[in-house]
């Protein structure tokens, strides 16, 4: 009778947990932000403590410091010029809209493109100035994910040590284990995204001014903030370039968009490979499945935190299911190469041994 309770209560357990992941949604995004954030920190403060020999606490205060005076110093060297050139921008979005809407209006199928979409005008520009919006939820979960990131930042062992100690005992050492692995794959897997959007950025900065289109430096901007989710970022960051490039002619689209897809190419088959070659590797098929799946659970918005979080299950597969209860030598990141079935099964028997 007392194993049938326990049976029933573990199905019960099980069958809330996408309703509890449901309600939690937003609580699960901050704390994914946090943790982004603490390990930003984290990264930063390393080569302060080995370059400079200081103390950890110094080196994580001087990485914080330095990430905010890079942030704060950019924003004031060239914010009004960035906000300007994003205002010309959507200025020219807002001409190319017109065009684009007037040149459909001269045909039947476009007038018949037009009637489907409200008010019978492409509002290209209305989406762009949505996704680009800052609401006060988002200010707030932002402020939120940021001090909590700090002070996980400053003391992370006290944070995983107190995780570990809500599972059982038998389960502590891996668990424990587990969390030391995914804060490595979260930490390469950030510094790998932050090299490509750095490199997508300045690509395409670059490309829009040899082609002479207006606001070089905001279309960069959007191209390396985009870069941050893959295939899906590429993506969004093209359409704003080519409606800015349909207010400078028909050669300018061509060329803005053989550049896109020049530059992204280039980042498909010679930057990605060379990082995640030293970083995190995926399969793209399971970015892109990770990023629907993730975005229909926790909706629209977590776009963002899709990527962190595909590489956070990623990993949990390989390193609980295939590694410890398929007893699988799969390799996790940051590992030169996996360990054999018989160095597995000799940690895991050493514990019992040792009881």
């Amino acid at each position: 009778m007392i194993e049938r309770i326990k049976i029933a209560a573990a199905i019960v357990a099980v069958a809330l947990v996408p309703v509890l992941i449901w309600y939690l949604s937003s609580f699960i995004l901050i704390t994914m932000g946090a943790i982004l954030v603490a390990v930003a920190v984290r990264l930063g403060a390393e080569p302060i403590h080995r370059w400079l020999r200081l103390p950890t606490s110094a080196a994580l205060a001087a990485s914080g410091l330095l990430i905010a005076a890079l942030v704060a110093g950019a924003g004031y060297l060239f914010g009004t010029r960035i906000v300007a050139e994003f205002q010309e921008a959507f200025q020219r979005i807002g001409q190319a809209q017109q065009g684009i809407t007037s040149a459909l209006q001269g045909s039947e199928i476009g007038r018949q493109l037009l009637s489907h979409i409200q008010g019978g005008n492409l509002p290209i520009s209305d989406i762009l100035t949505r996704v680009f919006t800052v609401s006060v939820g988002f200010l707030e979960a932002l402020v939120v994910s940021l001090i909590a990131g700090i002070y996980i930042a400053a003391q992370p062992t006290l944070y995983r040590d107190g995780l570990v100690l809500l599972f059982p005992r038998r389960l502590r050492p891996n668990a424990k284990e587990t969390i030391d692995d995914l804060a490595v794959a979260l930490r390469l897997w950030l510094l790998g995204q932050l090299l490509q959007m750095v490199a997508i950025g300045l690509l395409s900065t670059l490309a829009v001014t040899l082609i002479g289109l207006p606001s070089p430096a905001a279309l960069g901007v959007i191209a390396g903030v985009c870069e941050f989710v893959p295939y899906v970022g590429p993506i969004v960051a093209g359409i704003p370039a080519v409606l800015v490039a349909a207010t400078k002619g028909f050669d300018a689209v061509l060329w803005t968009i053989g550049a896109y897809l020049l530059i992204h190419q280039v980042e498909g088959n010679l930057i990605a490979p060379i990082v995640q070659r030293y970083l995190v590797y995926m399969p793209p098929a399971v970015i892109i499945l990770g990023l629907v799946a993730i975005t229909s659970v926790f909706g629209p918005a977590a776009v963002i935190f899709a990527p962190p979080l595909t590489v956070v299950l990623f990993v949990l597969v390989k390193k609980i299911y295939l590694r410890d209860n398929l007893n699988e030598p799969t390799q996790l990141p940051g590992e030169e190469k996996p360990p054999s079935r018989s160095r597995e099964a000799a940690d895991k028997k050493a514990p019992a041994e040792r009881r």
